[in-house]
């Protein structure tokens, strides 16, 4: 009776691991694919580790990282938005598991800022104020997660630049929201490049809050180095060609 008690938790310990094992190989090979610009493969198997272990946390994140992505692609609202829910759906997953851990909250300010993208009125400015919760918790468990920083700077851009209807409706259902402004977005951003002088969206976001800024110099240089960035996304090549217009509007 002994020797069948421990043949069966031999059995199931050795089944957990190589689970574990399934799983971690599946993740990177996703991330692998993003690496070479494959993201609909990737997400492919991220979902196949989920199905595997429906609750692993590194699969979750990157699963709803890459529906941010792939969304972002597409041409009509309607397929953004589904992409999008499953982000958020992702997300909300992995803060079940940690509700403290800086990718959850990461993926869920990213599905968040994608879908204020698509979004007006009441539900934008929900989502709007939901965001810099998200980052900021991010950046609570790790002060460093470059494309945390980034949002960052986004959030303080896009609040900076909300209209005067948006703004009121801020203030009529909660209060407002923490003072923001291009200075704050340029400081996120560079922090941002700093640690990651690759990242080729930011430094088009970055050029833009120096332009809306007054600072079109600076801006012009930001671009001018843009240019010279080897892609590492498959976006990069659609985001220099949008630097190169700015630059030249800045010539």
């Amino acid at each position: 009776m002994k020797t069948s008690v421990w043949f069966f938790l031999l059995t199931l310990g050795l089944s957990s691991g190589m689970r574990a094992q399934d799983v971690r190989y599946l993740v990177s090979e996703g991330e692998q694919l993003q690496k070479a610009m494959k993201d609909e493969d990737a997400l492919k198997k991220f979902q196949e580790a989920l199905r595997v272990a429906p609750n692993d946390l590194a699969a979750l994140v990157k699963a709803s990282e890459s529906n941010s992505i792939i969304g972002n692609r597409q041409t009509d609202d309607k397929r953004k938005r589904e992409y999008f829910k499953a982000a958020r759906t992702y997300a909300e997953s992995a803060l079940k598991v940690d509700s403290a851990h800086a990718g959850a909250n990461y993926a869920m300010a990213m599905a968040m800022g994608r879908m204020s993208l698509i979004s007006s009125g009441k539900e934008k400015v929900q989502f709007v104020r939901d965001i810099k919760s998200y980052v900021d918790a991010c950046l609570k468990a790790d002060p460093n997660h470059v494309r945390a920083l980034h949002i960052l700077g986004k959030w303080h851009s896009e609040v900076t630049n909300l209209n005067f209807a948006e703004k009121a409706a801020l203030k009529l259902l909660y209060g407002g929201l923490p003072s923001s402004s291009y200075v704050e977005a340029i400081k996120a951003y560079e922090k941002a490049r700093t640690l990651d002088p690759s990242f080729v969206l930011n430094y088009l976001e970055l050029a833009r809050a120096y332009r809306a800024n007054g600072q079109s110099d600076k801006a012009i240089e930001v671009l001018t180095r843009m240019q010279r960035l080897p892609p590492k996304s498959a976006d990069d090549p659609g985001y220099k060609s949008e630097g190169r217009k700015l630059l030249e509007s800045l010539m």
